[in-house]
């Protein structure tokens, strides 16, 4: 049902016969299925993305898997256009530092959360250097090292084995530190063209490695509460236009770099 609701959303929005279009059903479609995300209550935006991005896919997993089944003799395909458009896959590579054996582990992914190594300014880049940097694991961290048979300390470092067409950048505006949570404030540039993932993607898969910006989720406000925004560019004109509720603006691109960036798409 969620999956039919928002095909209407979609051709409603195509269709270009209202100034803006509510996604009210849509959102009272997904309320029944996922009562979390009611309208009495604030959530977060980059939870509500993975619920509705893995709700789609299995919709429309299932239609896949039913025409794979006549031609395949029942085999079931994983597949689907979320997992084309938004799926990448990422290598985490453990090497063992008593004997040096490195195995690697697969991880898919929709969306990266990406650390925010400073709190007053900082890039894009300077978060993904935070994210695949190279970890050591240590005391209770430790590894079970199959060639040693002992635990072992190690080294661990991420890389990108599959790029995806799209890819989703959360940004970690809010930290628990004990008791205490924190909203970060941190102005972080992000560049809308040119983007080159390139050094954080495997040598084997390094190719059309560079992303440009298509839109951006900002949050407005405090932990608890706030408002969100979107600024999305339309492709035919490579004009921006800001949404705020039922407010579209066009915007000068010197106004998509905000410092309440939190979801960004490249």
């Amino acid at each position: 049902e969620s999956a039919i609701a928002f095909s209407c959303l979609v051709s409603a929005m195509w269709l270009g016969e209202f100034d803006c279009v509510s996604p009210e059903v849509f959102h009272s479609v997904f309320e029944m299925r996922y009562p979390t995300f009611s309208k009495q209550t604030q959530q977060d935006a980059q939870e509500f993305l993975i619920c509705v991005l893995n709700d789609l896919h299995e919709a429309l997993k299932n239609v896949r898997a039913q025409l794979y089944a006549k031609g395949s003799r029942g085999i079931v395909s994983e597949m689907s256009v979320i997992t084309q458009l938004f799926e990448g896959q990422l290598s985490y590579g453990i090497t063992c530092l008593e004997c040096k054996t490195t195995i690697n582990r697969p991880e898919t992914f929709t969306i990266l959360s990406l650390p925010i190594p400073s709190m007053s300014k900082c890039t894009l880049q300077d978060c993904l250097k935070c994210f695949f940097q190279q970890d050591t694991l240590t005391w209770n961290n430790q590894i079970h090292c199959s060639w040693c048979g002992t635990k072992q300390d190690a080294v661990i470092k991420a890389t990108i084995t599959k790029a995806p067409q799209i890819i989703i950048f959360h940004l970690k505006r809010f930290e628990c530190q004990g008791k205490h949570r924190k909203k970060l404030s941190t102005d972080i540039h992000y560049p809308l063209n040119n983007l080159d993932l390139s050094p954080y993607i495997s040598s084997l898969f390094c190719k059309d490695a560079e992303y440009s910006l298509c839109a951006v989720v900002n949050h407005w406000g405090v932990l608890d509460g706030g408002h969100y925004t979107a600024f999305c560019k339309r492709s035919v004109t490579d004009s921006w236009y800001r949404f705020d509720d039922a407010q579209i603006t066009e915007i000068p691109i010197s106004s998509v770099q905000t410092d309440t960036a939190y979801l960004l798409f490249y």
